[in-house]
């Protein structure tokens, strides 16, 4: 069989279809933006000298907000005990988790993500970051965090968490904590997990020893000192 390749008519040439190869040309250049941000990601968060922490929720949260309020203590005390802190870069939780980084003089990474709408950059990080690819950045914070922290989010954050746990429980990275703040926010998805997950056999029961829920800023803390040592 001549694969790729049909005849039709009875001309050598006529009639001859070629499958057509899709990849363009511009394509190809956007290789070297994605390795590009595969190497100024490297460049520079290998210099990070303690394990970071990641933090996640919604870019719709208000300063006003009491989980704004949490997320700034939580990191201004993770940042005083020297972790690094890690967020999207932009509103709402993540700035309220830089913003508390800032304020615990802690090394304050901002992975920014270009979006035609909410994503602008926050003021409280002191190492920027723009990336214009999703899973790059994801790299990122899977890379060079030791503990993701959750808060109520939309569905980057769902994205973010059920990501990470997939690859924990795939054994494609070693694990670390991760913790949902919130449990009236995080409780039915919690409760569905075991009600519908686990009893379908769709989870092992170790699946949901993956996670933590917290409500207590202090719970939090102690939690990453004890499990994510310096």
């Amino acid at each position: 069989m001549n694969r790729g390749l049909t005849s039709k008519g009875n001309g050598a040439a006529e009639g001859k279809q070629y499958w057509l190869d899709n990849f363009k040309v511009g394509d190809s250049w956007r290789l070297f933006r994605i390795m590009s941000e595969f190497v100024d990601g490297f460049d520079t968060l290998s210099g990070l000298r303690h394990p970071a922490v990641s933090f996640f929720g919604s870019a719709r949260t208000p300063e006003s907000d009491n989980y704004y309020k949490m997320t700034v203590e939580i990191a201004r005390k993770l940042a005083e005990a020297g972790y690094p802190i890690i967020t999207g870069g932009g509103p709402g939780i993540m700035e309220a988790a830089n913003r508390g980084a800032m304020e615990g003089e802690g090394v304050s990474i901002g992975l920014n993500i270009d979006l035609p709408f909410e994503q602008e950059p926050n003021p409280y990080t002191n190492v920027p970051m723009n990336f214009q690819y999703f899973f790059v950045r994801k790299v990122m914070f899977i890379k060079y965090a030791m503990a993701f922290i959750c808060f109520p989010g939309g569905f980057g954050t769902l994205d973010e968490l059920f990501e990470a746990m997939t690859l924990m429980q795939t054994k494609r990275i070693r694990s670390f904590p991760v913790i949902l703040v919130g449990s009236e926010f995080w409780g039915g998805l919690v409760d569905w997990m075991k009600d519908k997950m686990l009893d379908s056999g769709k989870i092992d029961k170790d699946d949901l020893f993956v996670f933590n829920v917290f409500d207590d800023p202090d719970e939090v803390v102690s939690y990453i000192r004890r499990t994510v040592i310096l």
